[in-house]
């Protein structure tokens, strides 16, 4: 049986974390996969998080099964903090997920057993497991343009009554380039008039413009439309990357919608996983629910959102330095985790080669990954390349 299995391809993030590692270069930087780093290139363990970790350890109780929509503090602590309001957290029903990706495909079997036939639009560029993620689901995929608002718009008029269309909330992943709040409006608007629904990816809210800024469009949409699909992440702002903690949240109109999606949810779960792992969920519910960790935490996250909005306008004034200034304009006004260089494919390969600084080959750096000494050979690099 095995023989017959052709050559799958190869995840080419991953390919290129191990070309990385096998590079023996002591300068080389690796800036491919999404992760934060402190400024001495360690991924840390946020204060707050290691707090609620003692107190469960303290605790130490049963590690019996908690059901099919996991940890339900830890739903409903995610249902306040994304949604903010009683009012659309009263229209709203959350399962926890194996981090966003479960979420991501919990919610495209949700669209798939309630309309097979639906067409997904998703952003170009994307992030590079959307597209999988859907059509592993069995959904049509189409695209829209996202670095471009009124094309963008354009495109978006095609889809009618029954398409979803995937908008990632914030720090948009891989450009860092966000609509602005006049297109988040007439995007609410266009999804009012032509009756597709939002399905909202978020996995860096509070490490663009702050928590309640990120989350405002998410928001947004909720108040404006009847239904809303939400994919959440807790990898990058609390740093449970390995603990794989996130939440899927679907907002309807009527209570026996809602009762109906979350036994979809947990059907869903249970064939793919059963029921996600406790521990990460556990402790965000830990640090939300606690008035003093809470604060920390939100602490913590901005420290990590103000180094890495310095590490990007450091690196545009080292790149404007070399003599890129025009170029280097548009990362100036990129969000989050992650920039999109002036570089070709063939550039980026030419910087890898080069200078052993690794990106994808669109283009993507993470410059949370970037000690801030080491922007100055970033910039070097980028500038040889160009």
């Amino acid at each position: 049986m095995l023989e017959l299995l052709p050559a799958p391809p190869a995840d080419p993030l991953w390919d290129l974390t191990a070309e990385y590692a096998a590079d023996p270069r002591p300068e080389r930087l690796n800036l491919v996969l999404g992760v934060y780093r402190d400024h001495t290139g360690v991924t840390p363990v946020m204060a707050a998080v290691k707090e609620a970790e003692m107190r469960l350890a303290e605790r130490s109780g049963s590690k019996e099964y908690l059901g099919l929509s996991g940890n339900t503090a830890f739903n409903r602590a995610m249902l306040t903090t994304v949604l903010g309001t009683e009012a659309l957290t009263a229209r709203a029903t959350a399962v926890q997920t194996v981090a966003g990706t479960g979420a991501l495909r919990l919610l495209a079997d949700l669209v798939r057993q309630t309309r097979p036939g639906t067409t997904v639009w998703i952003s170009d560029p994307a992030y590079v497991n959307h597209r999988p993620i859907l059509e592993g689901a069995g959904l049509t995929v189409r695209t829209f343009r996202w670095l471009d608002p009124e094309g963008m718009l354009d495109d978006l008029r095609a889809a009618g009554p029954g398409d979803v269309v995937l908008l990632q909330g914030c720090c948009h992943n891989p450009t860092g380039a966000d609509p602005t709040a006049e297109t988040w409006e007439e995007l609410a608007a266009l999804a009012a008039t032509n009756g597709w629904v939002p399905f909202v990816d978020l996995a860096y809210h509070g490490l663009g413009d702050g928590l309640e800024a990120d989350l405002a469009p998410t928001r947004m949409l909720a108040e404006r439309l009847p239904e809303v699909l939400i994919a959440v992440s807790c990898s990058k702002n609390f740093g449970l990357y390995s603990d794989r903690t996130g939440c899927a949240i679907v907002l309807g109109s009527s209570a026996r919608a809602l009762r109906h999606v979350e036994t979809a949810l947990q059907n869903a779960a249970r064939t793919l996983y059963s029921m996600p792992p406790d521990h990460g969920a556990a402790v965000v519910a830990t640090v939300l629910e606690d008035e003093r960790l809470r604060g920390l935490w939100l602490a913590e996250l901005d420290v990590m959102r103000r180094r890495i909005t310095a590490n990007r306008t450091d690196l545009v004034a080292h790149l404007g330095a070399l003599g890129h200034e025009e170029r280097a304009s548009a990362l100036a006004r990129q969000k989050g985790m992650f920039s999109m260089l002036p570089l070709t494919p063939e550039g980026m390969r030419r910087m890898r080669h080069r200078s052993g600084i690794y990106g994808t080959t669109a283009g993507r750096i993470n410059i949370a990954g970037v000690p801030a000494h080491r922007i100055p050979y970033l910039a070097g690099g980028i500038a040889d390349a160009l």
